[in-house]
């Protein structure tokens, strides 16, 4: 089955709305909560041998194909936004959602801007014209609650100098310490998804949690989404790689106060409590530049933007250049006040 969302003034397909937070037709401009979808029952998807499945488009007849780990798409040929309800339904249903609450035009803007505050870009990249294509889609994530009990043993020194008459005394004390931490972790993201690049779906952290919405499928319309193709404790591993510093500074900061710390021992049990699916809005950005694509990510809620633009040759040259030139004057005025020369 898949859901289609229909304005009930004019009957054509309706979409989220980053702005309002509603459906939204395009046509008639037509607004209406977030509520149940309309489900249209049709007959058994067909599957394809590449692993794509064929579901029945009810607006216009055609065949949307749909790979496996597809959860939201748009018809190519009618332009129409669905959901394909079994794959956000059970257990692959979502807890929760994050909406978009940037929208598509709002992205470009935003792109464009960035752009052209890169001071080492080439000129003709900063104009930021050259978007070939902006998509937004929902990508899965595990948030993680995790807890972790730590227990350091570690020989600490403080040592003290005094001054007594004519000498001057260190006095080192030796300690044995041992600790023992319950640290708490709630929400830990790790991006569920196999294409999406890891370290770009790192770097556009932090989202924001108060933004957190109960999973309906109406925030999904006119936005591509992917269900989850890799399990929670599939990816805890990487959820507790990404606590490790935490729980360093953690450690470090409960042995404040000594001069010198050896650890003899460490033991870190780190467990998941509790996992929650969520879908979290991504703007993918993909700028064509002298005949190469270039890919970025805008966090689709904050408008964060993560990717490597092309740089300048001629403009890093220059900056080099202007560095040197200034490290020059900078050593030959010393020199002059010095007393040598200038020149």
């Amino acid at each position: 089955m898949i859901l289609h969302h229909k304005c009930p003034g004019c009957g054509s397909d309706m979409v989220f709305d980053a702005g309002t937070g509603k459906l939204a037709c395009p046509s008639c401009r037509t607004q209406i909560d977030i509520g149940e979808p309309d489900g249209r029952h049709e007959p058994e998807p067909k599957s394809g041998t590449d692993g794509t499945v064929a579901y029945h488009c009810d607006n216009c007849g055609a065949d949307l194909m749909a790979l496996p780990e597809t959860a939201a798409t748009i018809c190519a040929f009618c332009g129409a936004g669905v959901v394909i309800a079994d794959r956000v339904a059970g257990e692959l249903s979502p807890h929760y959602v994050i909406p978009f609450a940037i929208s598509k035009e709002e992205a470009v803007k935003a792109f464009r801007k960035w752009c052209r505050n890169g001071l080492l870009t080439p000129r003709g990249f900063l104009t930021a014209d050259r978007i070939n294509s902006i998509t937004g889609i929902y990508v899965p994530f595990w948030l993680y609650d995790l807890n972790s009990r730590v227990k350091v043993r570690a020989a600490c020194t403080k040592v003290r100098t005094y001054k007594r008459g004519d000498y001057l005394y260190t006095e080192t004390h030796y300690y044995d310490v041992y600790r023992e931490l319950d640290l708490h972790y709630v929400k830990v993201p790790v991006d569920a998804s196999a294409k999406m690049d890891d370290a770009f779906m790192d770097r556009l952290e932090p989202y924001r949690y108060d933004g957190l919405k109960a999973f309906k499928p109406a925030y999904l319309a006119g936005f591509l989404a992917e269900k989850y193709q890799f399990g929670d404790d599939e990816l805890l591993d990487r959820a507790r790689d990404k606590i490790r510093g935490f729980i360093e500074s953690a450690i470090s900061s409960s042995f404040s106060g000594y001069a010198t710390v050896t650890r003899v021992s460490e033991t870190i049990d780190t467990r998941n409590m509790k996992s929650h699916y969520a879908l979290l809005p991504v703007w993918l950005i993909v700028y064509d530049y002298h005949d190469f694509k270039h890919n970025f990510a805008m966090n689709g809620q904050t408008g964060k933007i993560v990717g490597k633009p092309p740089l300048s040759k001629a403009k890093i040259a220059a900056w080099f250049g202007g560095i040197a030139a200034g490290t020059l004057l900078v050593m030959k005025t010393l020199s002059w006040a010095l007393g040598g020369g200038f020149l």
